[in-house]
């Protein structure tokens, strides 16, 4: 296989302070949030910045993330943010968007202040959301729906600290 080069460059960045978190836009992106705010979800596309080394990118193999999980699970397989290529994917609430200064308002999302934000999709049920998916039992205990993730004890499912 061909080793091929892409270069990515932020659309704008994770701001959270005090409990607060939103997205701000790069300036040259502000049309690109044009009706943005008639979904109530997107899918925020973000880059782990803060696990981008070398040896980060090696990793493809997780030693028991999850309490209930195997001893050992591909990184395909988990949600780490150790990746050959450090991508992650999260589902966010819009709250509002501010399209002057391109500020995003989102009650919460599970990356740093200062990430790299890679890009933005509407999150649609009709391509985002699987009627019969299946899991494994480790996992099959967990929440349903995004909803009740808020209310989950999510610390008891890992094996390291957050």
């Amino acid at each position: 296989m061909a080793v091929m080069e892409y270069t990515m460059r932020p659309i704008g960045y994770v701001r959270s302070k005090d409990g607060a978190f939103r997205i701000e836009i790069a300036g040259e992106y502000l049309p690109a949030l044009k009706e943005l705010d008639t979904f109530s979800h997107i899918n925020v596309f973000w880059w782990c910045h803060l696990h981008d080394g070398e040896n980060d990118r090696k990793n493809l193999i997780c030693k028991q993330p999850y309490r209930k999980g195997p001893p050992e699970i591909g990184v395909f397989a988990t949600r780490s943010e150790f990746r050959p290529n450090p991508i992650a994917l999260t589902t966010v609430s819009v709250l509002h968007i501010d399209h002057e200064n391109g500020i995003i308002f989102i009650p919460y999302i599970d990356a740093e202040e200062g990430t790299p934000v890679m890009d933005l999709k509407p999150y649609q049920p009709s391509i985002d959301r699987v009627r019969d998916v299946s899991v494994p039992d480790w996992c099959e205990h967990w929440p349903e729906w995004y909803e009740d993730s808020a209310s989950f004890d999510w610390e008891s499912e890992f094996t390291f600290s957050a």
